[in-house]
Formats: structure tokens, sequence, C-alpha cells
């Protein structure tokens, strides 16, 4: 069962948000405590897949040969093919749009050297580096669960943003999603929930509601 105080405060967050004529994403946001952050392996960076998603549509681009592209038709945003990867070389702006406009990037191991060349200065600032997959595996199933993932990064900070679904969602599916997120960043953290000083949720335009 979805924990009920958070579920409560969810629905707070949505209650006491003004009305927009957009559906408005639900974000959290988690302060920590006692880490320093300037030790690079305190850092956190974690791919957590929402049990109910974002609520909205998650962009996946694909770099990957000829067979790969075969198997992830209809399943992959964007494919880009190896010998289409000299156009972006040549064109910043291009580069620069791609990597703005989808949320992730998977490719087909032995390209990883030529994307970080190609690629690499606009991706890597965004926290978009392609994650590699074996060559002429499916992708499928790793795009799918992509569409259900948030990237959980502090860098050298001691707060942590993530989006955790949107207004018109059922409360307790978002509260699952909130937990999730909870429970691995405990699992991450080296004194577990003693490392997180407070925790909130709230519309994107509306007021923080505490949860922790």
């Amino acid at each position: 069962m979805p924990d009920e105080k958070i579920t409560a405060a969810v629905k707070e967050a949505i209650k006491s948000a003004k009305p927009r004529k957009f559906t408005e994403t639900v974000e959290m946001a988690i302060n920590l405590k006692e880490i320093d952050m300037s030790i690079p392996k305190n850092r956190i960076k974690e791919d957590i897949i929402l049990p109910h998603g974002r609520g909205k549509p998650v962009k996946v681009a694909l770099v990957c040969g000829k067979e790969m592209a075969e198997k992830a038709k209809g399943a992959a945003d964007l494919i880009v093919l190896p010998e289409e990867l000299e156009t972006y070389a040549e064109d910043k702006k291009k580069t620069k749009q791609l990597a703005n406009s989808y949320d992730f990037f998977i490719a087909e191991a032995p390209l990883m050297p030529t994307i970080g060349k190609v690629l690499g200065k606009a991706l890597g600032p965004r926290g978009k580096m392609p994650k590699p997959l074996p060559p002429g595996s499916d992708p499928k199933g790793i795009i799918e669960n992509l569409r259900k993932t948030v990237s959980l990064n502090s860098k050298d900070k001691l707060v942590i943003h993530a989006p955790v679904g949107r207004t018109d969602m059922p409360p307790e599916n978002i509260t699952e999603n909130v937990e999730a997120i909870l429970k691995r960043l405990q699992s991450r953290l080296e004194r577990g929930s003693y490392n997180i000083k407070s925790a909130y949720v709230k519309t994107t335009m509306g007021p923080s509601v505490r949860i922790v």
C-alpha cells in the first residue's frame, strides 16, 4: 500500500497549485546532509525505473548499425546509423538540437568512441552520454524501461531534483514513484535515511509540501 502521509502531501501539492492551461509535472526535491560532495564517489548518479512512469512521453534515441536498427523499428524515437554521425560532426547546431530533443541515448557499444568524439561535447554536459548495448542485441526492452526512467544526479550539491509524475496521474501512483526513489537513494547513501535531511513534492509552479 502507498504511504498515506506521502499520498496526502502529493494531494495537497496538487490541490494548492494554481490552475494552469497545461498539465504540470509533479517534482520531488531531496535535501541531503553530512555528505562530502567534494569527493566524487559520494556524488549520486542513479537511473531509477519508476513503477508508474513519468506520466509523459520520454524520447529515446538509438545510435546503431543496420542489424540493431531493424530490431528497434517502432521502439526508438530516432535511429542514427554510423554513416549519419558525420552530418552531426559538421553541424554544431544540429548536434545541440539533437541533445535537447531526446531524453535518453543508447548506442551499440563499438560505436561509443566515435560518438564520444562527435556528440560528446553536446551530450556530456547534459548527462546524456549513451548507455552502451552489446552488438546485435535487441534494444526494445531497454527502450521500454527508459521511458519510465528518471535520472538522479547530485553533482557536487546536497540536493537532488527528479520528476515523479504529472498532476493528471492518480496520487497513489505518484506516491509509489516517490517511494521507489527514496528506497533506491537510501540504499545508495552510506548512512541510509540518516543522510536525507528533508524531501518535498511540488508541481512545476506550485508550492512545496514536505514529505520527509
